[in-house]
């Protein structure tokens, strides 16, 4: 990651710093133990994708306009937005460059695929969060573009870089959106729970008019005039601590966490059948911990 830019230095020396539990490229390492023997290609498909992900969370700071990010200050409060962006594409650029300078054009595919399909999800849900008319069909088109996609795209580049046939590479895709899925429905959850231990506050997601799976039970299951007391809240007074309070209280009363909770069972459930289908090894033992952790992780 060395550059000729000082500036660019100093920040990506910062990054590193605040790296965070890096689950991606284990995805990657792990979807490629159980296809075949861990390459040098394998460890260009997990450096492309922690470059992406690294580039896609600098970018989400300056859209979601914020300062902090792992407990540290973002790259967009110390250096403002306009070098955030830059460094963000910088980050983008060199994992390109790293599959074009190896000739790793199908683990290239894959990962471009995932960076459209992640673009598409957080406008799409940006473009819905404005009339708040999110169903649960729109709900999960967005978490399997902006979250699933990646996740998805970590373990099918892990087949891809050991050999694996397009049969193994597009079933390894499939389960990482599942576990992507549970893991984007667990991230909701912590939401609506009164615990210091996570790393958001309660309400971030009402206070953001994020619509979130508990938030959307609630929603179908309350008569029309409440619905429309809800939905003001959430647009109009989302930045009261009471009305948002009330909000969380309510969709404790109407078993919208019990329903998401289920939800993310089936999908962490899909993810085990698949990965059920290849032979016992370590490698699977450890990426059925790491879909464990996903959905029972603190923070």
């Amino acid at each position: 990651m060395k550059s000729s830019v000082p500036l660019l230095d100093i920040i990506m020396r910062y990054i590193l710093k605040r790296k965070g539990k890096q689950m991606r490229p284990m995805f990657v390492f792990f979807s490629a133990g159980i296809c075949g023997e861990i390459n040098e290609s394998s460890y260009r498909a997990a450096s492309l994708i922690e470059l992406l992900h690294t580039a896609t969370l600098v970018h989400d700071d300056v859209v979601d306009n914020s300062n902090t990010r792992r407990g540290f200050f973002s790259i967009n409060a110390l250096w403002k937005n306009k070098i955030a962006v830059l460094v963000g594409d910088y980050l983008l650029s060199r994992g390109l460059l790293l599959a074009l300078e190896n000739d790793e054009f199908q683990l290239l595919k894959i990962v471009s695929t995932a960076t459209r399909e992640m673009s598409e999800g957080e406008l799409l849900q940006i473009e819905k969060a404005r009339r708040l008319d999110i169903d649960e069909t729109v709900y999960f088109e967005i978490i399997r573009k902006k979250t699933a996609s990646l996740i998805a795209s970590c373990c099918a580049a892990g087949a891809a870089s050991v050999g694996a046939g397009a049969d193994t590479v597009n079933l390894l895709h499939q389960f990482g959106e599942n576990v992507g899925i549970a893991f984007q429905i667990k991230d909701d959850l912590f939401d609506f729970q009164e615990s210091k231990a996570i790393g958001k506050p309660n309400g971030i997601d009402i206070k953001e008019q994020k619509m979130t799976l508990p938030l959307i039970y609630m929603l179908n299951h309350s008569k029309t005039a409440e619905k429309r007391k809800v939905i003001n809240i959430i647009k109009n007074h989302n930045n009261n601590p009471e009305k948002v309070a009330g909000v969380i209280e309510k969709v404790n009363a109407s078993g919208g966490i019990e329903y998401a909770r289920e939800k993310m069972m089936e999908y962490r459930e899909k993810a085990f059948d698949i990965l059920r289908t290849f032979p016992e090894s370590p490698m699977r033992t450890s990426l059925e911990n790491l879909v464990i952790f996903t959905t029972e992780r603190n923070n």
